[in-house]
């Protein structure tokens, strides 16, 4: 995500991570983007990067290439982000 804003210390940066299952499914991944991005602007926290996977079950992480960037990033300390949600 691109803006203007000064950039904010990691504890303040997030990454976000979206999911749809099938298309029948009530909330689209801009869906969900959009109410997770509503959140961090009214808790001052910039979203920095999204990972995303459509059209895939949640019952395991295989297939999930969305999830397993986001953790292979975090494992390898590859991250612009540092928040955690208590």
């Amino acid at each position: 995500m691109q803006n203007n804003l000064p950039r904010l210390p990691l504890a303040r940066r997030a990454a976000q991570y979206v999911r749809m299952s099938t298309e029948h499914q009530q909330y689209s991944t801009e869906n969900q983007s959009d109410k997770i991005l509503e959140y961090a602007a009214r808790h001052e926290i910039e979203i920095v990067r999204t990972y995303a996977d459509e059209g895939k079950s949640g019952l395991n992480i295989g297939g999930r290439d969305g999830l397993q960037r986001l953790l292979a990033d975090v494992r390898a300390g590859n991250t612009d982000f540092g928040h955690h949600w208590r």
